[in-house]
């Protein structure tokens, strides 16, 4: 029998020396949550590079037949209770000068372990061969991928020169600077100033989402000058490359280099100032490590932590608690719970997984799954105190949460905004996820959890003729408008506009105590999605004209869930975004067995099909001349031209020239430009459009002129506010698209209960934070990054998102 030693050099076929480009997991096991510091440690595959738990490393030995493996374990060390805490200064993770929390130390210890009979060799040990050792050295010298992608997220970008700087002007109105005592000079703020760096007036800076900060004035003061640099005041020491300069024009902070010339100017002397104020960076982590989160949702209240399964938190990878929130609720439907933990295990997934467990999307759900519901790292955190040489162990009342770094990763590959660490919609993300998970199950649709979301529209058309259209569409949410003249509080409404004309009139603010804020019933935010629509310049192929109709709409099915979005941001009076302040009374049970649409009725008759040539002048759409003559001069053929005008609907030589750049290769840009031709639309863009304020039909028409392109479309919006939608509307009969029994759609009754809440603070869906409120075991339960506890005042008329589930009776 060989011993440990000659069983090693007989494998060292098996044991590669990773190179640079190489992806080296040894921070978290691929298909567990499981790490250094577990009970059994983390055994890394020395040819695959990727990590292992205990109870999983056996599972890689059968499918690869890898036998030789680096253990890392890492044991808690005794650390002084009195040890000083490191603030930071950069935001980063793991980083010198990034967050430290005051972390616990652990000790790290090596060995290379042979399967199948866990045969261990100690290292390092010079009787080790020289290519494992090699090997070793390599795998912990290494940055692991993990750390790559926690760092590339939390390091903050090094501060840019502006453009401005060198060439800034500077006004000589006489102003001069004094060394202390600032205020506003269009308010009473003493801090967070900002002086102009062109005429040196001196604001207030921005308001935060949380009510905090300025009142804005320091950047109106930009919109209505144009002058793009301003000096935060209180941040200008000797140490000017500390001083923080913020362009507005660039929208970020930003060095200025010749920063003295331009204080001097006004008369400032920067080497006898003294720092008192925090630079935007600082703020950003003083934000980030004093977070306050019984603020934002619960109102102070003491949170009684809760553990076990189903209740385990996820931990925040930098501006990720859109998706932590969103896929706490996700997990908590059947569908999910039975799909990725109740009918699959970890070992099944990773058999069924490719080589790289880490960018399978089946295998990155079950882990998610199992970690979220298992309840294996829903325990209450241990801490072990150094008091007089004798180990105190104390059990703390939070949790440790998981991080979910690879299904992140994942989920984000097909959509970079994800991947970043910047804050995202949750809505756009539950769509983007519903989507992956559906594109995943094409082959197998009946086991696919999303269908349990997914539910039927129907638009029906009244056309003046009293003839109708019916147009469906399927769709995983149902988006409301907010009718805010149906608020409840109309009484309380009017009287607080007047105590706060009279506060504005004295120059007093309004507390938060004395806000009062409308209170909308959801019945009539349903109500508003049903109600009649009138449709301006419908064509009607019965009449041959143009004419009025009325558009109402109707659920050809009912999802056993049941997702509402709020459409709490709108556009105001060019096309500013702004968030609805305002509650909506929301239910625990909900029957919308009224919504359901009827289809074609008796007595009712179809608008009828259009009749090729019948209808050619009215529809044809028509190429602006000058806009094809321009690209027909650049050598494109007159038919593309002509193209590439109709699909960017006339807007420009430059939207039709990119269009035309990117369909060049299409099988039918030779066809002849068909008449009232219909642009398929991905409904999850319209949804992703409506969720940032606009229109559905504005969202269609712009997706269509842009070519399904998110961001292209919302530039169009912007260029044409006055664009007209209805010529999108000149719809003859029902749509091709299935209907619910025919996509094999869940359906049943129209009675729901309220079973999850993703609640937003902040005046974007693109900051701010979302924290999720489930209702489990009879209780409701708040779900907040890696919090976990039993909620005391849950925020059901604050949610952006709501979740019901289909009571079945």
């Amino acid at each position: 029998m060989l011993d440990a030693m000659d069983l090693l050099r007989s494998n060292l076929s098996r044991v590669r020396i990773p190179e640079p480009t190489n992806r080296i997991y040894k921070q978290e096991c691929c298909v567990s949550f499981d790490t250094p510091r577990s009970d059994g440690g983390l055994f890394v595959d020395m040819s695959t590079f990727l990590a292992f738990g205990k109870d999983h490393v056996g599972w890689n030995y059968e499918k690869s037949g890898n036998p030789v493996y680096l253990h890392i374990k890492q044991t808690k060390v005794l650390v002084p209770e009195d040890r000083p805490l490191k603030k930071p200064t950069l935001m980063a993770i793991g980083v010198d000068g990034g967050f430290d929390n005051n972390e616990p130390e652990y000790e790290e210890t090596h060995s290379i372990v042979l399967l199948p009979d866990y045969v261990t060799l100690p290292f390092p040990s010079v009787e080790l061969p020289e290519k494992v050792r090699l090997a070793v050295d390599s795998i912990l010298m290494a940055e692991g991928a993990e750390k790559k992608e926690q760092l590339a997220a939390w390091t903050a970008d090094k501060k840019q020169t502006s453009v401005y700087a060198m060439n800034l002007q500077q006004i000589d109105n006489g102003i001069v600077v004094p060394s202390s005592g600032w205020k506003c000079t269009k308010c009473d703020k003493r801090d967070n100033l900002w002086m102009n760096l062109t005429d040196g007036t001196i604001l207030c800076g921005r308001k935060n989402w949380d009510g905090t900060g300025g009142n804005n004035h320091a950047i109106e003061h930009y919109k209505d000058t144009g002058f793009p640099l301003a000096v935060k005041l209180g941040t200008i020491t000797a140490d000017l490359e500390a001083a923080d300069v913020f362009s507005y024009p660039e929208d970020d902070s930003v060095l200025d280099p010749l920063l003295a010339q331009h204080l001097a100017f006004f008369g400032i002397d920067f080497s006898s100032l003294q720092k008192t104020e925090m630079t935007t960076a600082e703020r950003e982590l003083d934000q980030n490590t004093n977070f306050d989160w019984n603020r934002i949702q619960e109102s102070g209240q003491e949170v009684e932590p809760i553990f076990g399964p189903g209740y385990t938190g996820l931990v925040n990878l930098g501006n990720s608690c859109y998706m932590a929130a969103t896929m706490q609720v996700v997990f908590s439907t059947h569908s999910f719970y039975s799909r990725y933990y109740k009918n699959q295990s970890l070992k099944t997934a990773f058999e069924k997984a490719p080589a790289d467990p880490t960018v399978d999307l089946n295998m990155q759900l079950t882990k998610l799954g199992h970690g979220l519901l298992s309840g294996k790292y829903s325990v209450p955190v241990s801490e072990e105190k150094d008091q007089t040489n004798s180990i105190t162990p104390t059990t703390n009342s939070k949790q440790d949460g998981i991080p979910p770094r690879m299904f992140k990763a994942v989920i984000a590959a097909s959509h970079p905004e994800f991947s970043s660490m910047r804050q995202q919609d949750a809505l756009e993300f539950f769509l983007h996820f519903l989507d992956q998970v559906e594109r995943a199950h094409g082959g197998s649709p009946e086991i696919d959890p999303a269908r349990s979301f997914k539910f039927g529209i129907e638009d029906r058309i009244l056309c003046s003729s009293g003839k109708v259209a019916y147009n469906r569409r399927l769709d995983y949410i149902l988006s409301l408008n907010i009718p805010l003249h149906e608020a409840t509080n109309k009484v309380e409404l009017a009287a607080f506009q007047k105590l706060k004309a009279e506060k504005i009139s004295e120059g007093k603010e309004v507390s938060n105590d004395e806000i009062v804020r409308p209170r909308v019933p959801l019945e009539a935010c349903l109500a508003s999605f049903s109600s009649p629509e009138e449709i301006q310049d419908f064509y009607s192929t019965a009449l041959k004209a143009k004419t009025t109709a009325v558009k109402s709409a109707g659920l050809t099915s009912f999802p056993d869930y049941l997702v509402l979005h709020m459409r709490k941001f709108v556009m105001e009076a060019g096309w500013v975004p702004k968030k609805l302040d305002v509650y909506i009374d929301v239910p625990d049970i909900i029957d919308i067995s009224h919504m359901r649409s009827k289809g074609l009725q008796h007595g009712e008759e179809l608008l009828p099909e259009s009749v090729p040539g019948e209808e050619e002048e009215p529809t044809k759409p028509v190429a602006d001349e000058n806009i094809v003559t321009q690209l027909f001069s650049m050598g494109f053929s007159h038919l593309y031209c002509q193209k590439a005008a109709i699909n960017t609907s006339n807007v420009g030589v430059e939207e039709a020239m990119n269009w035309l750049l990117s369909h060049m290769d299409d099988p039918d840009m030779d066809a002849p430009i068909s008449q009232g031709r219909q642009i398929a639309v991905d409904q999850s863009k319209v949804d992703t459009l409506i969720s940032f304020g606009f229109q559905e039909d504005i969202a269609r028409a712009a997706l269509k002129a842009s070519g399904g392109d998110i961001e292209k479309a919302t530039d169009w919006i912007f260029n044409n506010p006055d664009a007209s939608v209805s010529t999108d509307m000149d719809a003859t009969s029902s749509e091709t698209i299935p209907t619910a029994a025919e996509a094999g759609l869940p359906d049943g009754g129209g009675r729901y209960r309220l079973i999850g809440i993703v609640s937003h603070i902040g005046t974007s869906t693109l900051c701010g934070h979302y924290v999720a409120h489930i209702f489990k075991d009879g209780r409701w339960v708040i779900f907040n990054d890696a919090k976990v506890g039993a909620s005391v005042n849950p925020p059901k008329d604050m949610g952006y998102l709501y979740f019901f589930e289909r009571l079945n009776s």
